[in-house]
């Protein structure tokens, strides 16, 4: 049990402790004088507060111990820096009292466990308001018994108003951690969320593919059980291998079909928040497509419009669609370019979307082939093709939704344009 507290000390608590005994005296100094000479406003309690706060498995006399001697041993050396004293002896005395301060403040906070408000500034700035009045009156204590010193009602009013304002100053402190921490945890929550958008939307191409797979093994299911039919009676030993072939090939069906039907089942589940605004999607496939520039180590800027009123469109769709042809365009650029997007209302019934890219664009020999299933003009370092599905893929998901995908040469790269029935992006009432 020791061991593992050691390693927890070590790990996280260690670095914190050595921060805080370096910031603490230093910001002790940092000390400003709003009404006159006599009244000094300094960070060094609150910014103590701070990293007491931070602490976890450290031993509750430890910090307070280690930041007084700390502040003691540095305002020490500062004093026989700056000189203007007869020796050693009287700085001594004159800076003890500060190490009973961090002592008291750090006992106390334990005490009281002020970790547990955390969450709550405002109870945690009362917290820290009345441990600190409690550790100037011992300072003062200190004080009287070293020097004799005179507690005036003006000094203890001037002790408070100083508790006040570090009261103040450790509120501002949380408040800011917690707007930080809570802005970390929405930008967590929005990549996790675009994460799985962009897996459901990979699930969605698949159900895609895997519905024209089972087409495909229906016809040739179909084709084998009639070669069966002719060929029985003539060769018994060729029927009998095109049965079982035939046989096997309707139960590698069965299992697409029970695959393509969870996938739907998932798909097809439909909530509002399948449902996102056109500007939303578009600028989430801009971040997923700087992140792929980015990791092609290419510099691209990349642009978005949209003309006219638009509604909620479905995520998957739009997301497997223009995904798609933008990491085409990106795969196709060179090592820096521009793509833009856009999406415009041609008519009530149907919305267009365009990509565009400056990159090398596409040969006029070539024309409607760069559809077909296997084609590919992008090879990596070592000669190597790639799939070439993507845009077969989009042409054939688009035919299925009865749209149409053109794309047109420009004087410098290529602009694709998708138009699709408006009825199947919409939400149905």
């Amino acid at each position: 049990m020791i061991i593992i507290k050691l390693e927890r000390f070590f790990e996280k608590d260690g670095y914190i402790l050595a921060l805080m005994l370096i910031t603490v005296p230093l910001a002790g100094e940092l000390k400003f004088y709003p009404l006159n000479e006599e009244f000094r406003v300094s960070f060094g309690a609150p910014v103590f507060f701070f990293f007491l706060s931070l602490l976890r498995h450290v031993p509750a006399v430890l910090p307070g111990f280690l930041t007084g001697a700390a502040v003691f041993v540095f305002r020490v050396l500062l004093e026989l820096w700056g000189g203007g004293h007869s020796g050693l002896t009287p700085i001594l005395y004159d800076q003890a009292s500060g190490f009973f301060f961090y002592m008291t403040y750090d006992c106390l906070f334990s005490v009281l466990k002020a970790n547990r408000f955390r969450e709550r500034p405002v109870m945690l700035g009362f917290i820290g308001f009345m441990i600190e009045i409690v550790s100037d009156c011992v300072e003062l204590a200190v004080q009287f018994l070293i020097f004799h010193t005179v507690v005036t009602p003006e000094k203890i009013t001037d002790i408070a108003v100083i508790a006040i304002s570090h009261t103040f100053i450790v509120m501002s402190f949380y408040t800011v951690l917690k707007l930080y921490e809570t802005q970390s945890r929405e930008k967590q929550t929005r990549q996790q969320h675009e994460h799985m958008l962009m897996i459901v939307s990979n699930l969605y191409e698949e159900t895609v593919h895997l519905k024209k797979t089972l087409k495909t093994t229906e016809k040739v299911t179909n084709d084998s059980y009639q070669l069966y039919r002719e060929v029985k009676g003539e060769d018994d030993q060729l029927s009998g291998r095109i049965l079982r072939l035939a046989g096997e090939i309707h139960e590698v069906k069965k299992d697409n079909q029970r695959i393509f039907a969870g996938l739907s089942k998932l798909i097809s589940n439909e909530s509002l928040r399948d449902y996102m605004r056109a500007s939303d999607l578009l600028q989430l496939v801009i971040r997923m497509n700087e992140k792929y520039a980015e990791a092609l180590e290419k510099q691209i800027d990349f642009h978005c419009s949209i003309e006219g009123e638009h509604d909620e469109y479905h995520v998957f769709i739009v997301l497997s669609i223009i995904n798609n042809l933008t990491a085409n365009a990106v795969e196709a650029m060179g090592e820096e370019g521009m793509i833009s997007l856009r999406l415009r209302r041609p008519n009530e019934s149907m919305v267009e979307f365009q990509v565009e890219d400056n990159g090398p664009g596409i040969s006029e020999k070539i024309g409607d082939i760069v559809f077909d299933p296997g084609f590919t003009s992008k090879y990596d370092e070592f000669g190597t093709p790639s799939t070439g599905i993507g845009l077969s893929y989009v042409k054939e998901i688009v035919t299925e939704l009865d749209g149409d995908i053109t794309f047109d040469n420009q004087q410098r790269g290529v602009v694709f344009a998708i138009r699709l029935p408006v009825r199947h992006l919409i939400q149905k009432g």
